[in-house]
């Protein structure tokens, strides 16, 4: 009896503290309600109804305790597992919950809570909205409990299922989600192939780089979809790269080819680089020519191109050639031998000699060359005299004349002529070579038989 008492005493304690903490005043209404003076309880928000164009992309707008919806045109109510009731609002669905405590046979002053679900479902799946609320009666109003923003506060209740379309579960907050099938290795995508998870379903997709031709993944070749590379594409599997001709290479965006400057980079030319689109070109300072390596230069000799550079002698030099002339010439104008005249520069001829300029050299002869019995009259004639017996045997002038004669003269030549005088009637001229002619180099002939006749040496051949 004591034990029966005591359990009433604390039914109504129960009673009597939930009925002081869940009776709402006009000051207690929480966001998404509104104060009902007619009632005297607090009564939900419509914002469907107030909030102009709530809900976008073509969704429409399901109010709800404290809150709104936006669901598909297409989605359902599911209450409590029973029949889809089409655009069913939740408001409403909570009310006939409530209705359905109150027949029940809930008494005033007890505790009737019936759990309601309200599931927004697109067929096919793809999108689900769920909410849930709690109902209770209190002493003198009813209370409706609701915070549809933290899902955590939401008692998990088995008893309540929730009728999810295909590819969601329910959550242990009653609401339907996604089942991750790719995670869950459900799915049946190929082993070439990337499983990709969908709101309610999953999809087999091919890597990058490949497509799907029939029930296999092919790599796709980006070198035949132009324009991918500058200049050469190389395809690899489910990829490419592109590469450049040579005297080229990859910009930053390794896709455009630009010319490569051999001449700043590695010049390989051995004188002289020009730098061309795409290559370059070795060329040669003045007295040099290519060799066959194209980058080397080799000296050009010259002096085996021709033999007219010089009038003596040509000698090569590096990159260049001069000219030489023998002992006694000098060089005029780079390439011309001119004789030096010794006699008006230096020379060592004495007193009583003097000098004889020749091509290549000088003599020194003597200034008197008379020999007794003759008798210098003039620069170079000797005159024996008359009056002399001994120069009655004797040829009466000896003229002395100096000549030079150059060495490369091509024979047989004229060297000079001479002429005998007519001084004496009926005078016999003789000519022969006295001496200088030990080698036979030359050789008296007559020019024409007359009266006057005139002598020359020549080169003998």
């Amino acid at each position: 009896m004591l034990k029966a008492l005591f359990l009433t005493m604390l039914t109504l304690a129960l009673v009597k503290s939930q009925d002081t903490e869940e009776t709402i005043t006009y000051t207690q209404c929480t966001d998404g309600y509104e104060w009902d003076p007619v009632r005297q309880q607090c009564k939900d928000i419509d914002e469907c109804d107030i909030v102009p164009d709530a809900c976008k992309g073509g969704m429409k707008c399901v109010n709800h305790y404290g809150g709104y919806l936006c669901l598909p045109k297409t989605a359902q109510i599911i209450v409590n597992n029973e029949q889809p009731q089409q655009e069913t609002p939740a408001a409403e669905a909570v009310g006939a919950a409530a209705n359905a405590a109150a027949a029940s046979g809930a008494t005033p002053g007890s505790v009737a809570a019936s759990g309601m679900a309200a599931t927004g479902v697109m067929p096919g799946g793809g999108f689900v909205a769920s909410a849930a609320a709690e109902v209770q009666t209190g002493r003198n109003n009813f209370v409706i409990r609701r915070n549809p923003a933290d899902l955590q506060r939401i008692p998990s209740n088995p008893s309540h299922r929730i009728q999810c379309a295909t590819g969601y579960e329910q959550s242990e907050h009653n609401v339907c989600q996604d089942i991750d099938e790719c995670t869950a290795g459900t799915h049946n995508c190929r082993a070439d192939q990337v499983c990709i998870n969908l709101r309610g379903s999953f999809a087999c997709q091919c890597p990058p780089g490949y497509q799907k031709r029939g029930e296999q993944c092919v790599d796709i070749d980006e070198c035949t979809i132009p324009p991918y590379c500058h200049q050469r594409c190389v395809n690899t599997p489910g990829s490419f790269y592109c590469q450049c001709s040579p005297g080229f290479q990859l910009a930053a965006n390794n896709y455009t080819c630009v010319d490569i400057n051999e001449c700043d980079a590695s010049n390989q030319c051995a004188q002289q680089c020009y730098n061309i689109l795409g290559s370059f070109i070795c060329q040669c300072n003045q007295g040099y020519e290519l060799s066959s390596d194209r980058l080397n230069c080799e000296d050009i000799d010259e002096c085996r191109t021709s033999s007219y550079l010089c009038q003596y002698q040509c000698v090569n030099e590096p990159g260049k050639f001069s000219c030489m002339c023998p002992q006694g010439y000098q060089v005029v104008r780079s390439r011309t031998c001119q004789d030096i005249n010794e006699c008006e520069t230096t020379n060592e001829c004495r007193e009583d000699e003097m000098c004889w300029n020749y091509h290549g050299g000088f003599r020194c002869y003597p200034r008197n060359p008379c020999q007794d019995p003759y008798v210098l009259t003039s620069e170079n004639r000797c005159v024996c005299p008359v009056s002399n017996a001994v120069c009655r045997e004797l040829p009466q002038s000896i003229v002395y004349k100096y000549m030079s004669i150059r060495s490369d003269r091509s024979v047989p030549s004229d060297i000079f002529q001479i002429q005998a005088t007519t001084i004496y009637a009926n005078t016999i001229n003789t000519f022969r070579i006295k001496s200088g002619n030990e080698n036979g180099e030359f050789y008296l002939r007559v020019l024409q038989k007359s009266s006057q006749r005139r002598g020359s040496y020549e080169w003998k051949t």
